[in-house]
């Protein structure tokens, strides 16, 4: 059964697909599904550990997440996907300073795992990230996609569904780059980093749940590869197809392009 504002709900492979009419209504849909999930987590095991995605698409979930009650937030350790290479740390496009102002610094979780990239120590930054995440398994994974279908910067040449690795530095592709300009994030190209760390494939889909919320126009090519192209690394996102407890929330624009 849909949800009954849900302008259409389908399966693909393993992967919920959710279609709203604005990003309002998908935003708040989603942060539904995520609070359901994290209060029956908390009601069955004493703590949980989510990973969040930093971007202006999940601003309407995170606001939502950031201002409900009844949810115990000092049991809840928190991690997030990516950070940029370069940057000082209290730029304005840290992505630990966006998620800082939108949830981090709004509610009283148990922890906040930083990535910080210090200059001269980003090997050491991977290695001492890889083993906060590998102390206990991620229950919770809120993430957005790519223009170019990148989850977290797992961009198409650097993506691999059996990495080895958990965290890793990625060289960033032009399309991924020009986003971050087109969110707003920068004024120009050449003012975004060209590295990042990231957390890797598996290390996102080992996680127990994942909801991946995508609006936008801009996300419309994206979003129709990642539910009917073929599952591979040419749209990382297809592999949101083979993880067991996944859920895509969109809205009319970016499922504007899905012709099935």
């Amino acid at each position: 059964m849909k949800p009954d504002d849900a302008l259409s709900t389908f399966i693909i492979d393993k992967l919920k697909v959710e279609v709203y009419e604005n990003r309002e209504a998908m935003g708040s849909r989603a942060a539904s599904a995520v609070i359901e999930r994290m209060k029956k987590l908390l009601s069955e095991q004493d703590s949980m550990r989510m990973i969040f995605a930093a971007a202006p698409s999940q601003n309407e979930l995170l606001e939502e997440l950031a201002s409900v009650r009844g949810l115990d937030w000092s049991r809840v350790t928190a991690f997030h996907m990516d950070e940029y290479i370069g940057l000082r740390p209290d730029a304005p496009q840290s992505f630990g300073v966006f998620l800082t102002e939108r949830i981090f610094g709004k509610v009283k979780f148990r922890k906040v795992h930083y990535i910080s990239p210090n200059p001269g120590s980003v090997e050491e930054e991977c290695k001492r990230y890889s083993s906060l995440l590998a102390e206990e398994p991620i229950d919770i994974v809120c993430l957005g996609i790519g223009e170019n279908g990148h989850i977290a910067f797992n961009d198409p040449d650097v993506a691999d569904f059996n990495d080895p690795l958990s965290v890793k530095i990625v060289s960033l592709d032009d399309r991924s780059r020009q986003q971050q300009v087109n969110d707003g994030c920068f004024s120009s190209i050449a003012e975004v980093p060209r590295q990042a760390i990231t957390l890797t494939i598996p290390a996102l889909i080992s996680s127990r749940y994942m909801y991946a919320v995508v609006p936008g126009r801009t996300k419309a090519d994206a979003v129709r590869r990642t539910v009917e192209g073929e599952i591979n690394t040419a749209c990382p996102a297809t592999i949101l197809r083979r993880h067991e407890n996944a859920t895509l929330f969109l809205d009319a624009d970016s499922a504007a392009g899905i012709t099935s």
